[in-house]
């Protein structure tokens, strides 16, 4: 079992919410809020189902996200995603080609 592909997306969430809660919110290291949804977000890709077949979140077809912090992640994926291509440019392109 392969653990690259989850581990890409866990840092590539972290990269998300370290971006969104410096910039956006003003914090120089994450907020209590930021942190608790990055440890979410990061057990529920070490517990996904489809491993290392996963498709992007957007793509996927079970939400495994609690309604409460599925809102949350779309805010910060909609606030970071188009800042991404600045910050973290490898990693955003490798993401947008892995959703066509």
């Amino acid at each position: 079992m392969s653990k690259g592909r989850i581990e890409e997306e866990q840092q590539v969430i972290r990269q998300m919410i370290q971006l969104y809660c410096r910039q956006k919110e003003g914090h120089a290291t994450l907020c209590d809020s930021c942190r608790e949804l990055l440890v979410y977000a990061t057990q529920r890709l070490e517990h996904c189902r489809y491993e290392a077949e996963k498709p992007t979140c957007r793509k996927c077809p079970i939400h495994c996200y609690r309604p409460d912090m599925r809102a949350r992640i779309q805010a910060v994926m909609r606030w970071a995603g188009p800042r991404m291509l600045f910050h973290h440019p490898f990693a955003a392109i490798k993401h947008l080609l892995r959703e066509l």
